[in-house]
């Protein structure tokens, strides 16, 4: 079987329209069947190629959904590598990280709706559950002893679960009601939620 190396993937426009087409055929078959129907042949037909191409790409359908994952958490890395903020203020630089991802998931709506709203996919959920799982926990470590964590003798890994779950929640309700407010809109208001909790306790 022929394998295409990683030099090779980025820089052949033809290997990357081939593979985002097969992406935009998943997505467009997941909104039509379940996902334990797609089959090679469909994928292949429905991208307008062969199933050798397929193959030159993928090794089976799992393995595709794992490099479209991958993708997936790369191109948010690279969203908010962008979005450098320069404040001491912590409230500042989460509110705009969390814009930053909601923009790109608004931007990318087809493919997020489909994967996480309506056909939720496990191992995007997963990935992403685990990115913002990172994202809070260097949150709370940056902040330090003036984190509400420390302060409220909160668990940590508690802190973390409880929020990413609430935030994830959070986006695939927005997805799945249109994404009726604006990613700024968002942002603020789950952070104003957040602030009010702690000021409960």
């Amino acid at each position: 079987m022929c394998t295409l190396d990683k030099t090779t993937t980025r820089t052949d426009p033809r290997i990357l329209r081939t593979r985002q087409l097969l992406r935009d055929a998943f997505i467009d078959l997941l909104e039509e069947m379940d996902i334990e129907k797609i089959s090679v042949n469909k994928l292949a037909e429905r991208a307008t190629i062969n199933r050798v191409t397929f193959y030159l790409h993928y090794k089976d359908i799992p393995d595709m959904l794992e490099k479209m994952a991958d993708d997936m958490i790369e191109d948010i890395h690279q969203v908010l590598d962008r979005s450098t903020v320069k404040s001491e203020s912590p409230e500042v630089i989460n509110t705009t990280i969390l814009v930053k991802l909601l923009e790109h998931i608004a931007d990318h709506s087809k493919f997020y709706k489909v994967i996480l709203a309506s056909h939720r996919t496990t191992v995007f959920t997963e990935r992403l559950l685990r990115l913002l799982t990172k994202l809070i926990s260097d949150g709370i470590d940056k902040r330090g002893n003036d984190s509400f964590v420390v302060k409220a003798n909160i668990q940590k890994d508690i802190a973390v679960w409880y929020t990413s779950a609430s935030l994830i929640g959070t986006i695939v309700s927005w997805l799945r009601a249109d994404m009726p407010y604006t990613p700024t809109f968002l942002a603020k208001q789950f952070f104003l939620l957040r602030t009010l909790s702690e000021l409960k306790e």
